[in-house]
């Protein structure tokens, strides 16, 4: 009578089993925890034509972007939740411990009237920009195609949220020292008719309402983001230290360490898009569409920078720079 086969146990999890290696806690904690992909006809498992199931199909599965395996995407810095906590609470430290020391020193008092109408009108007005941005990565989150992108996307969302509540306090703070400008008052009818944000309004709006999941990466971290970043974070910040105003250089300066790590898991996927007959011509179409709105915004935007010659014509060129050094 011949004996039953004896299974023996895995040493890990089946996926990650042909690495031949212990897996990391970053693969552990992070790959292949999207079930809505198992079965692609009915990514909840119920009816596959109740209206979700029928979003996901179409802006996820249909998307013109293809690959065989999105679950094979990784994130450069390979963060997890514990990690990345660890690593904001020093950034949240070292930007706090910035507003204490200079409002300690009367950083606010010493700022130029004029200056601070200028802040009213390019800076504060910001907070409804990075909640655009906010909603963008949050967005990606729910509908990415790997739960590796995903958990980029959602902690790109945490830092946008970040640089939102630094505006806000900073924004309270201003208030306290020039009632008389508009600070925590005008912000939303700076946003909705000053010509400075009229084109990020329009590249946001726009942006927010690209339902599949790879144009709206696209749209959001290979023209927004990087057009918010050279624009609204680099530009502002040397026009503030031009003007005085160091604590803003310094904040930005902060903001865009986020920025840098959002850059590299963007390039990673882009990387891995690239590896895929196709893909090449679908992303720089979705860029040659997208990066006029993005070059617009930048243009009104910094028009109404003081003391900062020439900062579209770098903004612009450092975001086709690196759009280029990344494969497009």
């Amino acid at each position: 009578m011949n004996q039953p086969a004896v299974l023996q146990p895995l040493k890990t999890w089946s996926h990650l089993a042909a690495r031949r290696r212990k897996p990391s806690e970053y693969e552990i904690v992070s790959t292949n925890l999207h079930f809505t992909t198992d079965n692609p006809d009915a990514p909840f498992e119920l009816d596959p034509n109740f209206p979700l199931a029928i979003w996901f199909k179409t802006y996820r599965n249909a998307s013109p972007l293809k690959h065989p395996d999105w679950n094979a995407f990784r994130d450069p810095d390979e963060m997890v939740y514990r990690t990345y906590n660890m690593l904001q609470d020093g950034q949240e430290n070292y930007v706090f411990g910035l507003f204490d020391q200079f409002s300690a020193r009367g950083h606010d008092a010493m700022i130029e009237h004029g200056w601070a109408r200028q802040l009213a009108r390019l800076y504060t007005p910001g907070r409804y920009l990075f909640h655009s941005l906010q909603m963008g990565s949050a967005y990606l989150c729910q509908i990415a195609p790997s739960s590796t992108i995903s958990n980029c996307a959602t902690y790109q969302t945490a830092d946008t949220l970040r640089w939102l509540t630094h505006t806000a306090y900073r924004t309270k703070e201003l208030s306290k020292s020039f009632d008389d400008v508009g600070f925590a008052t005008a912000e939303r009818d700076h946003w909705e008719k000053d010509p400075a944000w009229q084109g990020f309004r329009e590249l946001m709006e726009k942006g927010l309402i690209a339902y599949d999941w790879a144009e709206g990466f696209v749209a959001l971290n290979l023209v927004a983001r990087p057009a918010v970043e050279e624009a609204v974070l680099r530009s502002l910040g040397t026009a503030a230290r031009h003007n005085g105003d160091t604590l803003l250089g310094l904040l930005t300066d902060a903001q865009l360490v986020d920025a840098d790590r959002h850059r590299r898991w963007t390039g990673a996927l882009v990387k891995l898009a690239l590896g895929h007959d196709g893909n090449k011509a679908v992303l720089d179409g979705w860029v040659a569409k997208w990066a006029p709105l993005g070059d617009a915004a930048i243009d009104a935007y910094c028009a109404q920078l003081p003391d900062s010659p020439g900062a579209a014509d770098k903004a612009k060129d450092a975001a086709a720079a690196w759009r280029k050094g990344i494969g497009l």
